[in-house]
Order: C-alpha cells, then structure tokens, then sequence
C-alpha cells in the first residue's frame, strides 16, 4: 500500500500549527516508504522491533531522527544506543540504568521518557501514579547522567468511547504538569491523537493513517 502523502501533509500542517511533533510509526514498513515520506520531509519515524531500527539505521538517510516505541529489553539496548534520537517507554529503573551505561559507552546523552499506564486493559508494561513517584524520588537522588528522563508516555484504552479516552489523556497531563523540567508529553496515535492534541500532548505517534494497516490488521 503506498503512502498517503495527502494524509501526512494535512496532520503535518494540523500538528505544526499546535507545535505537536509528528512521529511516522514505520515498523514493518519498508525502507522504500520511508524514503517516500523522507522525501516530503519527514524526518522522525518511530520502530518498536530493535533488529528492525537497527537494519533500517544502517541504510537510510543519516539524519532520520530515530524513536523507539516499544517495550525494550535491557539486553537490546546496546544496539540502538548509538544512534536512537528518543526512547518512549522507559518502565523500569534497570531499564534506564542500561540505557545510561550503553549511553556513556558512546559518549552520547540519550532522551528517555517514562511510561506511565493510563489505560484500564491489563498490561505489565509502565508506572502507576506510585511507582511514577518513587522512580521520580530515586533519579532525583541518584541523577543518570547519560540517560536523561524528558518527558512522559503514555497510551489510552482501546475504546471507541472518547470521554473515557479524554480523561486518561487528562491524568497523564497532569502528571506531566507536575515536572517543568519535562518538555515532552507523548500520547495519542491514529485513534486518538486528535483528543491527545487538545489535552496537552506534545508529540504523536501515526501509523496506519499514514502507512495503511499492516496485513491481517484492522
């Protein structure tokens, strides 16, 4: 399926006027569609497969600002730390621990933000409002110079109901509001980015409007 250039131009100019950055979900996309949104002037794309970002980094134009989006092993991190421009989902300390170790090996600083969960499905994966503190508490107390926490991530329930997503976005939001150091608040995808906008959000994640669903996905 090729890529709507249309669609990316119209929420491209939709998101630039809010000051929301645009963040192309490309994994499983081919490097060729990439290039096709590279070429219209798309620079940052997010992957959540690190064998995946890591062969695309190696072939594609050199100032692509990579983002990880999914949930990363500390095991993998090492791949990605040369290069990865934002790491969405912290949700551990030994995960950001790593990140600072791999980070000081390549003389680099990387952008992490914190995962926070927001929705109700079960999942294993972010901070409750709790652990948020305490992670919080602890970086103050022991500061990861190589890794540094900008920011909050979080994504809502998967629900066709919009005030229930609304609300989400909201306690995310002022969770995010309680930190002036934070610069970037990153929730909504193509569902929901147009709530996410009006609640706060600084930066998107789109896929599927942008690339087509992937096979066997509706």
């Amino acid at each position: 399926m090729p890529v709507n250039i249309e669609a990316y131009h119209t929420i491209r100019k939709e998101l630039d006027a809010k000051k929301i950055t645009l963040v192309a979900v490309s994994k499983t996309k081919s490097p060729e569609a990439i290039l096709e949104l590279y070429r219209a002037g798309h620079r940052d794309f997010g992957e959540n497969y690190v064998q995946e970002l890591k062969d695309k980094a190696a072939t594609l134009p050199g100032d692509i600002r990579w983002h990880f989006i999914g949930h990363l092993q500390s095991n993998k991190v090492k791949f990605i730390a040369p290069f990865v421009q934002l790491i969405h989902g912290a949700d551990s300390l030994k995960l950001l621990q790593e990140i600072n170790k791999q980070a000081e090996k390549n003389q680099r600083v990387i952008d992490c933000l914190l995962q926070v969960h927001i929705a109700e499905e079960e999942t294993k994966f972010g901070f409750d409002k709790n652990e948020l503190g305490e992670i919080l508490k602890e970086l103050e107390r022991n500061p990861l110079a190589h890794a540094r926490v900008v920011g909050l991530m979080g994504m809502a329930s998967f629900t066709p109901d919009p005030t229930k997503i609304r609300n989400e976005f909201r306690v995310l939001r002022a969770l995010f509001d309680q930190q002036p150091s934070f610069r970037i608040l990153s929730m909504g995808m193509s569902a929901d980015y147009g709530i996410a906008a009006e609640e706060g959000s600084t930066m998107v994640r789109i896929g599927s409007i942008l690339f087509g669903e992937r096979a066997g996905i509706k």
